[in-house]
């Protein structure tokens, strides 16, 4: 028992340390993309090929003063949102596997925190709790733009969270197909054989299923509660320091942790050539496999973001509940005839 929770505390750890790791280089990797898209260098000063730049901008983010205005409604709410918005990408991540299994000594370690039966559903549910931070710190800010930024988080969150949920209820359905029962856990759907025509199937909702987790992580074209041609910053108009680089990382760790969901469920996460279970190399390999697949997602995000314009907020309240909410409902439907049938 003891060696179980001491093993848990440090994966936990290590996968908090990987993650705000993660964060800082892919801030660095966004510029650095963007800048070949702009035609221009990127982070080229702080270190060989800008490589210390995301240090630079942590200690810059540290040291500069924190203030808090004294028009603020509730100081307590105020600081609470930027620190929910950044812990719930982490709490979403203890779910998934990020390699196969280590046998040393008799001692069997797994890649993830938890394997819970009901994963899919603990990650809806996490992940919603990021909408509350941005909400409140929209609201405490007493801010017409920041209140005007959290009731378009609000709107636009309870809208995409729909089609969401439904494409997610098929993917379940699915591992259902020549079984005698589905399964919401991330180990299991990872570790249930699937024929090839069922991993064509689950391609098809792929695009719809990554607009959402667009809308979801407030990217790029739909990061209307922070525009700024329209509300300046949106909520995090009246934060700075520490506080602002915490709504930043709770962003930027939510598309780690929903770029980590997509390749789970549509593109095998870790497996891959050399990724046996029961080698000493397989972690290690199954890791990189997952890492590789998780940066080939975010340059979607990337790409989206250089090539994409933002669109107005008519239009995309009407693109979710015209075009994505039906087509999750056909797919969802289908999907589960296909379940009734085979």
């Amino acid at each position: 028992m003891i060696t179980t929770i001491l093993i848990s505390l440090v994966k936990s750890l290590v996968l908090i340390l990987v993650l705000l790791g993660g964060f800082a280089y892919l801030t660095y990797y966004e510029r650095k993309i963007l800048g070949r898209f702009h035609v221009r260098l990127g982070p080229n000063r702080a270190g060989p090929f800008g490589l210390l730049q995301p240090i630079a901008d942590a200690v810059k983010a540290i040291f500069k003063e924190e203030v808090v205005p004294g028009h603020i409604k509730d100081k307590l709410i105020y600081l609470l949102g930027p620190i929910l918005t950044m812990i719930t990408p982490l709490i979403a991540f203890a779910v998934i596997p990020m390699a196969p299994d280590l046998t040393i000594g008799g001692v069997t370690i797994h890649f993830y925190i938890a394997d819970a039966n009901i994963a899919l559903l603990y990650i809806v549910g996490v992940t919603s709790f990021a909408a509350y931070g941005v909400i409140l710190g929209g609201w405490s800010s007493n801010n017409n733009y920041g209140l005007l930024g959290a009731l378009r988080t609000a709107s636009q969150m309870i809208s995409y969270e729909l089609p969401l949920g439904i494409l997610i209820v098929a993917i379940v359905l699915s591992t259902n197909i020549g079984r005698d029962q589905g399964s919401m856990s991330l180990v299991e759907i990872l570790n249930r054989p699937r024929p090839w025509w069922l991993w064509l199937w689950l391609l098809l909702a792929f695009p719809a299923f990554y607009i959402t987790m667009l809308a979801e992580n407030n990217r790029s074209p739909f990061d209307l509660p922070e525009t700024e041609n329209e509300l300046v910053a949106g909520y995090q108009t009246e934060y700075g320091g520490m506080k602002f680089a915490m709504y930043m990382m709770g962003e930027y760790l939510s598309m780690i942790a929903s770029s980590a969901l997509m390749v789970t469920l549509f593109f095998g996460g870790w497996h891959g050539p050399l990724a046996t279970p029961g080698t000493w190399y397989g972690p290690l390999i199954g890791f990189g496999w997952f890492a590789i697949k998780i940066i080939i997602v975010l340059f979607l995000y990337l790409w989206v973001r250089a090539s994409v314009p933002r669109i107005r907020y008519d239009q995309l309240l009407a693109f979710n509940w015209k075009v994505l909410f039906p087509f999750s409902l056909i797919y969802m439907a289908i999907t589960a005839v296909m379940v009734a049938l085979l």
